[in-house]
């Protein structure tokens, strides 16, 4: 081969490497995830429930992801506010969702149209905890257990009422499907809040309360209600000796409000794997389970494809419930 040959091969050669190395250089300068602060959307105003999920899972999950965790209040709409900020946002892992059971199961029965999908605009990563809810009575009432209650609203049709704290929550749709499974029939009062309805249990004033176990254990234990049966699929660690209403006749029965973690559609699922992995961890940490229990909430995890079958469950049941009963939002 001629000398000029040669240089002209070894040349080409040394341009294909470097038209290479322009390739695949920013590939392999990417940098792993995460490299910088991840914001979690909490769809609700600091100090409630969902508030709290959150906070309590942002305390250990930034030592698991070896960055800090910020947490974004986005409240109002039911949760539709915080949905549509996290379903708009970059699918890279650093904007996280905390759903629940309004966003990803009623509202979109409840409202007729929402300004996202609860399936497709979100990536599921895990659910986090259970919210089981409680039926009590005033202490006036003359029952001492969910039969008797339902002896008695047979005996009174459409005569006895029950209190929860707001059209389309987790506590009204959790009443109706209990009222469906029973067969009778109570008229539902709302409230806006946990508060004023059990004041309103306590006092006398509408005689049978659905409520999360948050807003009632403190009254039961006090005297100042009258707990029946909880909602949950199991007993709770608080009032062991509650029955459920499956135990109480209701054989499969449950309605409790729950919560998840999302990411927008999209986030490359090598990083909802990590994050997943991450928060089991957090979750399996016996102080994560005791804080949670000081709420209310007890942990409840699951693998990605386990939420988003969960969801779409929650979805057509919820929706169920509040077409049968011509649910409508303030």
């Amino acid at each position: 081969m001629r000398r000029e040959n040669v240089r002209r091969v070894a040349l080409s050669a040394g341009v294909a490497l470097l038209l290479a190395g322009a390739t695949f250089a920013p590939a392999l300068a990417q940098p792993a995830y995460p490299n910088k602060p991840v914001r979690i959307i909490v769809p609700s105003t600091p100090a409630g429930v969902l508030d709290n999920v959150a906070r309590t899972l942002a305390m250990r999950l930034g030592d698991q992801l070896g960055q800090s965790i910020v947490i974004d209040n986005k409240g109002g709409a039911g949760g539709n506010i915080g949905a549509e900020a996290a379903a708009r946002s970059s699918a890279d892992g650093y904007t996280l969702f905390i759903g629940f059971n309004a966003t990803h199961g009623a509202n979109l029965a409840l409202f007729g149209k929402l300004s996202y999908d609860p399936v497709g605009d979100f990536a599921p990563i895990s659910l986090l905890a259970a919210v089981p809810n409680i039926i009590s009575a005033t202490p006036a009432l003359p029952v001492n257990s969910l039969a008797e209650l339902v002896a008695l609203a047979k005996a009174k049709p459409g005569q006895l009422s029950y209190a929860s704290s707001g059209n389309g929550t987790s506590t009204h749709l959790a009443g109706e499907l209990f009222k469906a499974a029973a067969g009778i029939e109570m008229a539902h009062i709302p409230y806006k809040g946990s508060a004023p309805a059990v004041n309103d249990v306590i006092a006398g004033q509408v005689p049978v309360l659905v409520d999360s176990v948050a807003s009632s254990t403190a009254q039961v234990k006090g005297g100042k209600l009258k707990a029946l049966a909880t909602t949950s699929p199991k007993r709770l660690l608080v009032l062991p000796e509650l029955p459920t209403v499956a135990e109480s006749g209701y054989p499969g029965f449950q309605s409790t409000a729950w919560v998840g973690l999302l990411a927008p559609a999209g986030t490359p699922k090598a990083i909802v794997e990590q994050i997943n992995a991450a928060v089991l961890k957090v979750m399996a940490l016996p102080e994560t389970r005791e804080r949670m229990a000081g709420f209310g909430a007890e942990i409840t995890t699951s693998t990605p494809d386990e939420f988003a079958a969960h969801i779409r469950s929650e979805m057509a049941k919820l929706g169920k419930v509040i077409r049968d009963a011509n649910i409508k939002v303030n």
